[in-house]
C-alpha cells in the first residue's frame, strides 16, 4: 500500500499507452476507507509561446485539432522532449512551428489544465525581439501564422473564439505582465 495524499494506492498499472500519453488505473482505498479505481491520463509535459512585437501584436497559430473536428487558433504549444530543457523546448517550437526566434524570453509561469484526472503541465513563455525565418513543421502540422493585435487576442478569448486552456491562460498572463511592465516604466 502506498499513500497518495488521503488516498491509498494499492496497486498501479499502465492501461494504455502512446508516444505522447500514457494511462495508470490505481487500484485504490478512497478517503473513505472503500475500494475504487481511479484512472489518469499523463501527458508529456509541453510548452506554450506567445510571441510579441514592438507594436504589440502577438502571432498565433491556426491549425486544423484532431480532436475538435475543425480549425483552432492557439498560441504555440508542443511537447517537451525528453531530457530537453525546458526554455529550450519552447524555442524550438516557436521555431518550428512560425519560424520565429526571439531573443527575450519571460516565464510566466506552469498550468495544470485539467488537474482532477489528467497530469499534463505546460509551462508558459512570452517571447519579446522576435526576428522571422522559415518554419520546420512535423508532418502532422498544417500551421497558418494569425497576426493579431494583443487586445484583438485578448477579446476573442473573452468571446471564447479561443478556448484551448493554454492559449486562454498564457494570452490573459501576458496582459497582465505587461500591464505591471508598463506601470513599471512609469
Amino acid at each position: 500500500m502506498k499513500p497518495h495524499g488521503p488516498w491509498q494506492i494499492l496497486n498501479s498499472k499502465i492501461a494504455y499507452q502512446t508516444p505522447y500519453l500514457h494511462v495508470t488505473e490505481d487500484q485504490v482505498l478512497r478517503p473513505d476507507g472503500k475500494p475504487g479505481i481511479f484512472s489518469i491520463v499523463h501527458f508529456k509535459p509541453g510548452v506554450s509561446v506567445l510571441p510579441i512585437d514592438e507594436q504589440n501584436n502577438v502571432y498565433l497559430t491556426e491549425e486544423f485539432k484532431y480532436a475538435l473536428g475543425r480549425n483552432s487558433l492557439e498560441v504555440v504549444s508542443g511537447a517537451i522532449e525528453e531530457n530537453e530543457p525546458i526554455l529550450n523546448a519552447a524555442k524550438r517550437e516557436l521555431k518550428e512551428e512560425l519560424g520565429i526566434r526571439a531573443q527575450h524570453w519571460i516565464d510566466l509561469g506552469t498550468l495544470h489544465p485539467f488537474t482532477s484526472a489528467v497530469n499534463s503541465p505546460a509551462y508558459l513563455f512570452l517571447a519579446k525581439d522576435l526576428t522571422f525565418t522559415t518554419t520546420n513543421p512535423e508532418g502532422t502540422e498544417q500551421i497558418k501564422m494569425i497576426k493579431k493585435p494583443l487586445n484583438q487576442a485578448i477579446q476573442l478569448v473573452l468571446d471564447s473564439q479561443i478556448t484551448q486552456g493554454q492559449s486562454v491562460a498564457l494570452i490573459l498572463k501576458a496582459k497582465a505582465y505587461l500591464e505591471t511592465e508598463k506601470k513599471k516604466d512609469i
